[in-house]
């Protein structure tokens, strides 16, 4: 995994640092039974936050993919590998292996993901799964869209508990097939079966990004 194509620009230091933030204080907000004279004062807050940052953002929320005329657009951040860590609507998890057919890695859902009660919602296990199996393929220089999905349940994914996950994937006459498979020790708990297309990774719209700007280039009009 040292020479991982790049499919978007990496994210800043900040953004990573403000997702893991933003995630441990949504289970913090969730977890408060009354008002809170820190949230109202988080609200100020933000609301200056949000004026700072408008002023700064590109004025067209498309991303820069392929010939664009003018510099309006946002930059594309790299939705390959680990989005998790930058974006806190999306896990974050953890690679601990990875090879051409199989992969395995860890994962912990914060309270930020709850359904049924101390319990993963079933939308967030859909996009966990999306999420690994991508990388996986991503990182193997097999990648592509996501044919179908289909997530089969078969016990509660607890929170905030140390889970670990495999995958398996194979070849077929119309791309890659993988089985992803979330445990609690040896109980196996969700499967996740995708269907991609493999296609190298120079094919693909998010290898055509624009890079990003140097901190002293000007905006155009």
């Amino acid at each position: 995994m040292t020479d991982l194509a790049r499919f978007g620009e990496r994210p800043l230091q900040q953004t990573v640092a403000a997702a893991a933030a933003i995630r441990r204080l949504t289970g913090l907000l969730m977890a408060q039974e009354h008002d809170h004279p820190a949230v109202a004062e988080m609200l100020e807050q933000m609301a200056r936050w949000e004026s700072e940052l408008s002023a700064t953002a590109p004025r067209d929320p498309a991303p820069r993919i392929g010939e664009v005329d003018g510099d309006a657009r946002r930059l594309y951040l790299d939705h390959a590998f680990d989005v998790g860590s930058y974006n806190a609507c999306f896990p974050e998890y953890r690679f601990d292996f990875i090879d051409g057919d199989t992969a395995s890695g860890s994962v912990n859902f914060p309270l930020a993901y709850e359904g049924p009660p101390g319990s993963v919602h079933g939308g967030f296990l859909g996009v966990f799964f999306d999420c690994v199996i991508q990388h996986h393929n991503c990182a193997t220089r097999l990648s592509g869209k996501t044919r179908s999905l289909v997530v089969k349940y078969r016990r509660p994914t607890p929170l905030l508990t140390d889970l670990s996950f495999d995958i398996e994937r194979g070849e077929t006459e119309r791309g890659l097939t993988s089985t992803a498979r979330l445990r609690a020790d040896d109980e196996v708990l969700v499967i996740g079966i995708a269907e991609t297309v493999a296609l190298p990774p120079e094919k693909l719209t998010g290898s055509n990004f624009g890079m990003r700007r140097s901190t002293n280039e000007e905006k155009k009009p």
